[in-house]
């Protein structure tokens, strides 16, 4: 194989790769939010907790 074509194929391969690891991070991202909501039910709950709770009326 000459050295365009290792070229070519080198390109092709890091194409590749770079399209894996946008999509990893596209996963990453959607696990840090899901994260980020989970914390805020907890701390949401944590706050009702402490809260002083008065009847309805």
């Amino acid at each position: 194989m000459g050295e365009p074509e290792r070229i070519t194929a080198r390109r092709s391969e890091l194409d590749t790769l770079a399209a894996e690891l946008a999509r990893q991070l596209q996963e990453v991202q959607a696990g840090r939010e899901e994260l980020v909501i989970a914390e805020r039910v907890l701390n949401r709950l944590a706050e009702q907790g402490r809260r002083p709770r008065h009847p309805p009326g």
